[in-house]
């Protein structure tokens, strides 16, 4: 690594101009983040994120060094980057455990339609990141790699259920990574990671490859420092895929340019936002209070640009978020019919893993499931469960069309990433732990987490923008004048080496 390029807080686009420049080369930056996951993720901070590395990538970064030297130009808008995959992820030739020590040998033999489109626009694999069992949880407790650690505060938890990719991107151990988001499992650790973090409209990109949960709402996407890096990743991974039914929702969207090319921070300033308080915390509560000063600040500092705030409110909004909560409806079944179609995975069946011990003990999302009906049928009210969705969507749709709002926004998560301590002792059972971000996940609808700030003790806060369906370039748009207009409160982790 030369004096000229930083590291630290590196973006694709500084990444790129340093090869134009010739500062820099594929082959060293691959070193230099593999040197720090030996020193900093494996020793030092021991932030245990990183599951398994690509052997591949040096090789790759070699080939891509070639290409520019013999060309002069680039593979494709991602060339040379190197990204870590949540390992929900299959990913070909490369241990593949969706968390679960019934994995731990499972090697897939095809890439995930996603990793397929980023090594075509030359993205570099570099790592796989830790994740719950098969992404049962908002933390990052897991059966194969226990805990990982949060870069801002070693003490604390990176979220889940890509707790892997936030705390692998935010302490600079990759340019970008992907995560994977059912009720805001991207969201939320970007909230706790000082990253932002976007879900798609699911369907927008496809989910071939990956390990389910709540089938209709999973949706991989990415996770980056900057919204600019979002849009960027997401022109790379949108767009119908036929091993992929849901991926219709791509020629829904009608997005004919690049997402990144038609970010203006100017979009905000004409933008009306819709606050919802009732997702706000009690300020009775330190926590919440913490997490509510750190909002109301980037709040003042939206509204400074132009952009309008209205106050609105969501009627029987908690009954809607636990009524259309299908995850003990038919995660079981959209989980053992992925398990039927993997023979290299050693359990049947959710309730057969459960059984035998082999998932992390605080997981009681996974219990739940295990216990569930075997179909969704099963669940008595299962398709009154789905009408409520419905209903639930029209309502929201509703208010924002009779208030002409743009987006609605409140905190991601209601307190700031818990202690270690707290989610071993199991302080919140996983339906009551005070996240907003199942909001959006339940709606169908998109959404993205942008760094407000931090708290006086040093604690990242996301703001979370919720927009109508198929709306991403919009929703992309007001984050980039939000990411501008808080002054994109960047700030690399200091974290202890080790030789």
């Amino acid at each position: 690594m030369n004096d000229r390029f930083t590291l630290d807080e590196a973006t694709i686009a500084d990444v790129h101009a340093a090869y134009r420049a010739g500062t820099l080369t594929a082959r060293a930056l691959v070193q230099a983040y593999l040197e720090r996951i030996a020193t900093i993720d494996a020793g030092g901070a021991r932030l245990n994120s990183i599951l398994a590395i690509d052997t591949r990538a040096l090789t790759d970064a070699d080939m891509l060094d070639e290409h520019l030297r013999s060309t002069g130009e680039f593979v494709g808008p991602l060339h040379g980057i190197p990204v870590v995959l949540k390992d929900q992820i299959e990913t070909a030739g490369l241990t593949t455990t969706f968390g679960s020590q019934t994995a731990a040998d499972y090697v897939p033999e095809h890439d995930a339609t996603i990793v397929s489109r980023l090594r075509q626009a030359g993205a570099i694999i570099l790592a796989k990141t830790t994740m719950p069992d098969f992404a049962t949880s908002w933390h990052s407790t897991s059966s194969v790699s226990g805990l990982t650690r949060n870069p801002y505060a070693l003490d604390r938890d990176p979220g889940g259920s890509s707790g892997g990719t936030a705390a692998a991107v935010a302490a600079n151990l990759a340019t970008v990574g992907i995560g994977e988001d059912t009720g805001g499992s991207i969201r939320l650790p970007a909230s706790f990671c000082n990253l932002v973090g976007l879900r798609a409209t699911p369907g927008l990109i496809s989910r071939n490859g990956l390990s389910p949960l709540v089938k209709m709402q999973d949706t991989p996407g990415p996770m980056t420092r900057t919204v600019t890096d979002a849009a960027l990743l997401l022109d790379v991974l949108a767009g119908f895929d036929p091993a992929d039914p849901y991926t219709a929702t791509a020629a829904i969207s009608r997005q004919q340019g690049s997402y990144a090319d038609e970010l203006d921070p100017r979009s905000l300033a004409q933008a009306r936002i819709g606050v919802l308080r009732q997702a706000f915390g009690d300020d009775h509560d330190p926590a919440a209070a913490a997490v509510n000063t750190v909002i109301g600040a980037a709040l003042d500092k939206i509204a400074a640009t132009g952009a309008k705030l209205v106050d609105v409110t969501i009627p029987d909004l908690d009954h809607y978020v636990a009524y259309t909560s299908v995850y003990f409806s038919r995660s079981r079944a959209d989980i053992d019919a992925f398990l039927a179609s993997r023979p290299g995975i050693k359990a049947t069946s959710i309730a057969q893993l459960h059984a035998d011990g082999h998932a992390h003990p605080n997981l009681d999302l996974l219990a739940g499931i295990a216990a569930g009906p075997a179909v969704p049928t099963g669940d008595p009210e299962y398709h009154l469960r789905m009408e409520a969705r419905e209903t639930f969507q029209r309502v929201v749709i509703g208010i924002m069309a009779e208030n002409d709002l743009d987006a609605l926004c409140f905190p991601d998560v209601r307190i700031a990433a818990p202690t270690h301590s707290d989610v071993l002792a199991s302080r919140w059972s996983c339906l009551e732990f005070p996240t907003n971000t199942v909001i959006a996940s339940q709606l169908w609808m998109p959404a993205i987490s942008v760094p407000a700030g931090f708290t006086t003790d040093g604690l990242p806060v996301g703001l979370e923008l919720m927009a109508l369906p198929y709306r991403e370039a919009d929703l992309l748009g007001l984050a980039y004048g939000v990411e501008r207009a808080t002054g994109s409160p960047r700030r690399a982790p200091s974290l202890p080496t080790a030789d």
